[in-house]
């Protein structure tokens, strides 16, 4: 198996909070998990959180492997509420003094008990006084947010007919599985902590159709991906919103959404950053059940 380089562990990259505030500041407690299953109503109402945020000099990038970009609006996850990368992709609404901002889940912040936010400074200064530092905040889990563009798939450098790591972006929801066509059937791939979905003993040269599920349920199969390494790609996309699981005494029947966008094949650019409504595939993973939440 070729060998499959990885990101730098934690401690080799530095991060620096800006605080100007002197004293001991207490990490509030966070009262849900960011990654949970959605269960029970659809839309029920997301629990809301107590804490604080500071601040760093995020880029967009971080433990999640997303690319960077120019204008970062997120938020970087003590260990505890990063849950080893199942937080990857998802947004949060957080709300300080100055009023609320939506921050996309990009990295782990070690450092960070649960309830303590680490924000770009952009997002920071949207609801706070870059001065303090440290702010006291409540936020909370948005559900089927609106996103910049179609799913994209990045192929990991080292990937091979032998071994596959596949990211994807722009899901919305933090993703809970993803799967890759094999052999007639749905091969699971491995997630790790640095958002990228493996198999280990790869699964061919391609091209690979990906089934991806996301926390609240909804399901995209993306067809046409190619084993083009350290490109993004935009392939053509089915999406379709499943019933969450819930218990057999309280299960209904949930409509089901679906669409099939056209596509000559899988575009392949340099950047993630796809407007949206963008050529491309007109339905993807951003497309929402019949009712939204968030």
């Amino acid at each position: 198996m070729l060998d499959n380089p990885e990101p730098p562990p934690w401690w080799l990259r530095r991060r620096t909070w800006v605080v100007a505030a002197a004293g001991a500041v207490v990490a509030g407690t966070a009262t849900v998990a960011l990654v949970a299953q959605a269960s029970g109503a659809a839309c029920a109402a997301p629990a809301v959180s107590s804490g604080q945020a500071t601040y760093y000099a995020a880029d967009g990038g971080g433990n999640c492997s997303f690319d960077q970009v120019a204008n970062p609006m997120v938020v970087a996850l003590g260990n505890a509420e990063y849950a080893a990368g199942a937080a990857c992709g998802g947004y949060l609404d957080v709300k300080g003094p100055k009023g609320t901002v939506r921050v996309k889940v990009t990295d782990r912040c070690p450092e960070c008990a649960p309830g303590h936010l680490d924000l770009s400074r952009q997002a920071f200064a949207k609801i706070g006084d870059p001065v303090a530092g440290i702010i006291k905040v409540t936020y909370s889990r948005v559900v089927n947010p609106p996103v910049p563009g179609p799913v994209t798939v990045r192929v990991k450098e080292g990937s091979s007919r032998y071994w596959l790591a596949l990211r994807l972006d722009n899901t919305g929801n933090p993703l809970s599985t993803v799967e890759i066509q094999a052999g007639g059937g749905w091969k699971a791939l491995s997630h790790t902590d640095y958002n990228y979905w493996i198999a280990q003993n790869g699964a061919g040269t391609g091209p690979f159709t990906i089934r991806a599920t996301d926390t609240a349920g909804r399901r995209t199969t993306l067809t046409g991906v190619t084993l083009t390494v350290g490109t993004v790609q935009r392939p053509g996309a089915t999406a379709t919103s499943v019933a969450p699981k819930t218990p057999a005494a309280s299960r209904s029947v949930t409509a089901t959404a679906s669409a099939t966008a056209t596509a000559s094949g899988p575009a392949v650019s340099d950047s993630s950053d796809a407007a949206a409504g963008a050529d491309g595939p007109a339905t993807t993973a951003a497309a929402q059940p019949p009712k939204r939440c968030g």
